[in-house]
């Protein structure tokens, strides 16, 4: 079993100039793309379960699923928690084998981000686990607009909740369809310069690819999100298989035919942020 902490695949990233992905699971089928691409990239990748995909799939399934991944690959793989809302939640995940636990309390005060996420952190380390937390809402294309990351608070926030990667909103938003969302650079190089904790963006997929390759191999950025940019593969490959035969119904032999466009599109994301060959 290849199954890791989220520590264990930052902290060589961030020593050695790259960033792991993190993809965004909704189901068997773009996970197990997922787990095959990091192979065949020799890469380490983390595969998380966000809350979309928790609504429809119970935490000790996904738990279930991510290790037997990890179990059928030679690379590193961690089963992380991404967007846990409560304690209770943060814990089922830890029962159910996740290895990383991401709690977002972006949305409170500061004060109240720190306690709850210093909590979550406690619990995680106690069972030699990871945990990642967020200071900054990040929002959503389209949506909720963003509240950037103080870099004041965000040397606090790392301090004092003791995660081990750090969640930033430096103009990054969810759910981007198009490449145009350049990130903060300034905001980033002031974070930086604060705290040495690896530091994450969600909404990836919205980043420049440019971008995205610079800040992963000469920033504490070690950890990219991105889901968008995947859904849209599998998506296209779906619709495509679909309307090729009206006639089809097979769930099964339409499904087989999303998985090489999203292994095809995860293994360009993993060389997109140069971890290729690091596992």
């Amino acid at each position: 079993m290849t199954l890791a902490t989220l520590s264990q695949v930052l902290q060589p990233a961030l020593r050695d100039g790259y960033a792991v992905p993190g993809l965004v699971c909704l189901g068997w089928e773009d996970m197990r793309a997922f787990a095959m691409a990091a192979e065949a990239e020799r890469a380490p990748v983390i595969l998380q379960a966000g809350p979309s995909c928790r609504a429809h799939t119970p935490l000790p399934v996904l738990g279930a699923m991510f290790r037997h991944l990890a179990d059928s690959v030679d690379v590193p793989i961690v089963a992380h928690l991404d967007h846990g809302y409560t304690l209770e939640e943060c814990r089922e995940a830890l029962e159910s084998g996740f290895t990383s636990l991401m709690y977002d309390g972006s949305r409170k005060p500061l004060a109240q981000n720190i306690e709850e996420t210093a909590a979550v952190a406690r619990m995680a380390h106690d069972a030699g686990i990871s945990c990642e937390g967020e200071i900054g809402f990040v929002g959503y294309s389209g949506g909720e607009g963003s509240a950037g990351t103080d870099p004041e608070e965000a040397a606090i926030f790392a301090r004092e909740t003791g995660v081990d990667a750090m969640a930033i909103s430096v103009g990054n938003v969810h759910l981007q369809t198009d490449h145009e969302g350049g990130l903060d650079a300034a905001r980033i190089r002031a974070i930086e310069a604060v705290t040495e904790v690896p530091l994450v963006i969600h909404g990836g997929s919205g980043v420049p690819y440019a971008q995205r390759l610079s800040l992963a191999t000469g920033s504490r950025i070690a950890k990219f999100n991105i889901g968008t940019e995947l859904r849209m593969a599998f998506g296209a490959a779906l619709r495509e298989a679909v309307t090729a035969d009206p006639a089809r119904f097979d769930r099964v032999a339409i499904l087989k035919e999303t998985h090489a466009p999203v292994m095809e599109a995860a293994r360009a994301v993993i060389r997109g942020l140069g971890a290729s060959g690091r596992a």
